[in-house]
């Protein structure tokens, strides 16, 4: 029997012919004083997400109060019932630790956490690479670094679930540097969390590295460039983007001083304008 064609929108398109396809999303730690006073909760956050448009969650966990199964599937539930996807677990874990029972702890974290997420429906979990330990090198931070971060991914691979590591200072501070956390770990199951808004200088050349090994990004309304923050150029960052062939989320973290029940909303309507345009 030969093979039917496939025609219209199920058709791939030529190289030559792909569009960017950038989703908007919140990250849930763009509320995180609200979560801590109690004042929001996760299942606010989704509602908004709904209410404004925008098509995921970065779940930042650190204000769940369990992960037990009652807990995560009432907000797996909502997510559903509200067509928004938890698509992402941000965890606390750091990868640099100076002892191989520290080392042994984190993984174990990470272990726990990939089964929250897989109950949660989530695609990907969050991590940091971390500091660099007293008495310690970076370079022997980033050996420990990768070693944990290898472990982590053989455990990822067995839920399916990718591992973004964040630039986030410490050994994480320049583009350079988390990449090396993620090409030393050498796993598929492995990505750049790109946050465009870590950077402490020099921010588009730097995300311009980390673009090709993103599967999750970070979008804020400021950067940092030529030694001073200035206003984010979202359509020159969504054309690197797409240079790159990213294709996913972008996820508003809002980390300025106004609030951000009030400000959120309005960034999403002008990410997703950015995003149309792109």
């Amino acid at each position: 029997m030969s093979a039917v064609p496939l025609i219209g929108a199920l058709a791939p398109l030529p190289a030559a012919e792909k569009v960017a396809f950038f989703r908007p999303a919140i990250c849930a730690y763009s509320f995180r004083n609200e979560l801590k006073r109690g004042e929001m909760t996760y299942a606010d956050i989704l509602h908004m997400a709904a209410d404004t448009g925008a098509d995921g969650v970065d779940l930042t966990s650190y204000w769940l109060p369990n992960t037990e199964d009652e807990t995560l599937f009432a907000l797996k539930k909502l997510a559903y019932k509200l067509s928004v996807s938890i698509y992402s677990v941000g965890i606390r874990a750091r990868m640099a630790q100076p002892t191989a029972a520290l080392r042994d702890a984190e993984v174990d974290s990470v272990r726990q956490w990939l089964s929250a997420a897989q109950r949660l429906g989530a695609s990907q979990i969050r991590i940091f690479g971390g500091d660099v330990p007293k008495g310690a090198t970076e370079e022997q931070a980033s050996t420990w670094a990768v070693e944990t971060l290898k472990r982590c991914a053989d455990e990822a691979v067995h839920k399916g679930i990718m591992l973004a590591v964040e630039d986030d200072g410490g050994i994480t501070t320049t583009a350079e540097q988390t990449l090396r956390l993620v090409n030393g770990a050498a796993s598929p199951w492995v990505g750049v969390n790109l946050d465009v808004g870590n950077f402490e200088t020099d921010a588009y050349r730097q995300i311009d590295l980390c673009a090709p090994l993103a599967c999750n990004v970070h979008i804020k309304s400021r950067v940092r460039q030529n030694g001073k923050e200035e206003d984010a150029d979202w359509a020159r960052i969504l054309g690197m983007l797409h240079r790159h062939g990213y294709r996913g989320y972008l996820a508003l973290e809002y980390e300025a001083e106004s609030d951000p029940r009030a400000a959120v909303p309005k960034l999403i309507g002008r990410l997703r304008e950015a995003i149309r345009r792109a």
